[in-house]
């Protein structure tokens, strides 16, 4: 019981921490995007690749709404016959950029999720982001590594407990989801009756 009590006490002071403006700021970066009609990559390593799957699936299917554009959203661990052919061919190093170098555009967003922040791959798409002057987003822990640098906008989890990092990684696709919905629904029933008061002013 003591080992549950203490993992659970540990990550709720971890999550105590976490940066709400910078949270806030991925938030408004992607609704940007989604008016713009840019494209937002997703990508990560390891379990950091499932909760890159998740985030895309999430941002995609939960946040549509009649009458609002969807996201353009593609996650780069999902395609395996592609991701292992470039891992064979032109080296694990490189099988996002490989993915982005015929899509990427700029200011299209990548979100990037490594959490000790150095995985070369990750690394290699950050950097090819700013080339395209795309903006990159991480999500990183321990000390944040290269990508906490590289980012425009980096979500750091202060731990070095990985199973803690990746927790609250995945916590935070869930939060940064939510919140857009909320805010959908917030815009929705505000326009609702200044439409039908339109329509009575109007009508004959």
């Amino acid at each position: 019981m003591e080992l549950i009590q203490n993992y659970i006490s540990i990550l709720q002071l971890t999550m105590d921490q976490l940066p709400h403006q910078l949270i806030a700021d991925v938030i408004e970066a992607l609704q940007q995007a989604r008016r713009k009609g840019n494209q937002v990559f997703i990508l990560g390593n390891g379990g950091s690749a499932s909760t890159a799957s998740h985030f895309a699936c999430d941002l995609a299917k939960n946040t549509r709404q009649e009458g609002l554009p969807h996201f353009r959203v593609i996650g780069l661990t999902d395609n395996m016959a592609m991701f292992s052919a470039l891992a064979n061919d032109d080296g694990y190093e490189n099988v996002f950029t490989e993915q982005l170098a015929g899509l990427l555009r700029p200011e299209d967003i990548i979100i990037a999720i490594s959490a000790s922040g150095n995985s070369q791959n990750v690394i290699n798409a950050a950097e090819m982001a700013h080339r395209y002057q795309a903006t990159v987003i991480g999500f990183t822990g321990f000390d944040g590594g290269r990508l906490r640098q590289l980012a425009n906008i980096n979500i750091h989890v202060n731990s070095n407990v990985i199973e803690h990092v990746e927790d609250i990684h995945l916590m935070l696709e869930h939060l940064i989801v939510s919140s857009i919905k909320g805010q959908v629904r917030t815009v929705v029933k505000v326009q609702a009756p200044v439409a039908q008061l339109r329509a009575e002013l109007y009508s004959d």
